[in-house]
């Protein structure tokens, strides 16, 4: 899959930044099926676009989520799992009352989560290292 780079602009800068999250069901529970996964995408996409995010791909498996969202710069890793983990358990556990009957609470506590840019890191690093090698523009300052 290509992403397309999307700049965005806010008062003190430009970002683009891109997380890939996974979550699972309490116990790893095969409980995200059916009717439950489609809601729980539409769910995933509607919290996205209340936050101004774009939610790239959300991949719903039968025991956990994959979502990989572009965000922004003062919303932490932790912040990001947590608003989708925390709005869609509340929500899917009001709609489907067996998931309140099966677990104790729908997500387990933990979550992954990584940066993943336009870039790999061996270019990042690569681009420090050679700084001084490049010639500075006039009228630049950097």
């Amino acid at each position: 899959m290509s992403v397309t780079r999307k700049v965005r602009r806010f008062s003190s800068g430009v970002y683009d930044l891109g997380l890939h999250v996974v979550w699972c069901s309490k116990y790893r529970r095969p409980v995200l099926g059916g009717r439950v996964a489609q809601r729980l995408e539409e769910l995933v996409r509607s919290k996205a676009d209340e936050r101004g995010w774009e939610a790239v791909t959300v991949e719903v498996r039968p025991d956990h989520v994959h979502l990989f969202v572009k965000h922004d710069p003062k919303a932490s890793a932790s912040y990001v799992a947590n608003q989708f983990k925390g709005y869609t358990s509340r929500v899917l556990r009001e709609e489907f009352p067996r998931l309140r009957s099966r677990l104790p609470t729908l997500w387990s506590s933990s979550y992954f989560a990584a940066s993943a840019g336009a870039v790999s890191a061996e270019t990042v690093q690569r681009y420090i290292d050679t700084q001084w090698e490049r010639p500075r523009k006039k009228g630049n300052g950097t």
